[in-house]
């Protein structure tokens, strides 16, 4: 059993165990599930094993429909618009497998968006059909509950074939073909803001980004190569083209990186300052907000733990039939030699 506080702000009804996340707290971090439900939106946090949701209500009539069966009819009880109040109530699901497809059909579809597949990690992608066949499947689990976007599967594109992480090995690191006669200032490697690329752009490892500030023939220049997505399009359409944002203390640049097989690249004449080392911003315009997490380098590290533990779990389950592996990762447990 677990306590959620139910209050109303702004003419909405929240209910939230302690600390846990909701639609409107602002940007979603890259560990919340969210499912939209009827009535509202239904949020997890997945770092911290929450299994009972927060819930965002908007239309609590058609929120009254399922509130009984995730969260019991104390809470039910307590969210009738007449005889209702704010406080502390006891959560106890009336159909705890409804609750449990909740979760998974959260997970699943968190794991369509935030999935850190990487070649350099040895993080293998999911399978798209897999995955969507799934997710229709769990959508039709949980028909009581969901609504909106999250009501029907999406359509995917056809995937390709996977690399091997020794095909992107110089790829990732400062390894890099210098010109003869030319002078290396500066490299260095970094991850990328997962906010600010669509899912299946770019290789989600932390050495997916690499640098180098280089002085030939009197002009100093940057380099920059991004390693993609295992299973990314080559076909993109312009606009969800990369660009890479080049940052000095004195000066900047902002250059569009060309796929170049399974990197993306770019060049450009050094800003001021980068004789000293740059920093480098990877983002497709239009795509998330520049306002990165204060500590997002090491929620992506928790996210990649987590995920290979899954892949790496001996069986199909964790003992919490909530948490029993998807489909599609068992497929990609099972490709983990090909990477």
């Amino acid at each position: 059993m677990t306590t959620v506080r139910i209050r109303r702000r702004d003419g909405l009804w929240i209910l939230a165990p302690d600390d846990a996340p909701t639609v409107v707290d602002g940007a979603a971090g890259v560990d919340v599930l969210v499912l939209e439900v009827a009535g509202g939106h239904l949020t997890w946090s997945l770092l911290s094993g929450q299994t009972t949701p927060a819930a965002v209500l908007d239309d609590l009539d058609l929120a009254q429909e399922w509130i009984w069966a995730v969260y019991g009819p104390e809470v039910a009880i307590a969210l009738d618009e007449t005889s209702g109040s704010e406080g502390e109530y006891t959560a106890e699901p009336a159909l705890p497998d409804l609750a449990a497809h909740a979760w998974r059909l959260g997970y699943a579809r968190w794991a369509a968006r935030w999935w850190p597949a990487s070649t350099l990690d040895g993080i293998a992608p999911l399978d798209e059909d897999l995955l969507e066949d799934e997710i229709a499947t769990l959508s039709e689990e949980c028909d009581l509950i969901v609504d909106g976007a999250d009501a029907t599967p999406e359509e995917r594109t056809a995937a390709r074939a996977l690399g091997r992480a020794e095909d992107y090995a110089l790829a990732a690191g400062p390894a890099t073909i210098v010109a003869p006669g030319a002078l290396v200032l500066a490299r260095g490697s970094a991850g990328w803001d997962w906010h600010r690329c669509p899912p299946g752009l770019l290789d989600a490892s932390e050495r997916a980004v690499s640098w180098e500030v280089v002085r030939a023939a009197g002009t100093t220049i940057v380099r920059v190569s991004a390693v993609a997505a295992p299973l990314s399009p080559t076909d993109l359409p312009a606009h969800l083209h990369p660009r890479a944002g080049i940052r000095t203390p004195a000066d900047a640049a902002d250059v569009p990186l060309i796929r170049d097989g399974e990197l993306w690249r770019a060049e450009s004449t050094a800003p001021a300052g980068a004789e000293a080392g740059v920093t480098v911003h990877i983002y497709v315009p239009g795509v998330g907000v520049d306002e990165q997490e204060p500590d997002a380098a090491t929620r992506r590290a928790r996210i990649r733990d987590l995920v290979t533990t899954r892949l790496h779990r001996a069986d199909e389950a964790s003992g919490n039939s909530a948490d029993s592996l998807l489909l599609a990762e068992i497929a990609a447990a099972a490709s983990d030699s090909d990477f």
